[in-house]
């Protein structure tokens, strides 16, 4: 996913989410446990067009 994608995705949230996701991915912990999930793992692969 490169920048403008992910610049389009943010334009696309409220104001709340995009703050949330903001504060989400400023705590590297948070983060962490998130992409560790299997949904955030199977969501990578799809994205990454792994199958």
């Amino acid at each position: 996913m490169d920048k403008n994608s992910v610049d389009q995705l943010f334009s696309k949230l409220s104001e709340e989410d995009r703050k949330k996701v903001e504060q989400i991915l400023a705590d590297k912990n948070k983060t962490q446990q998130i992409l560790n999930t299997p949904q955030a793992q199977a969501l990578m692969k799809k994205l990454m067009g792994a199958q």
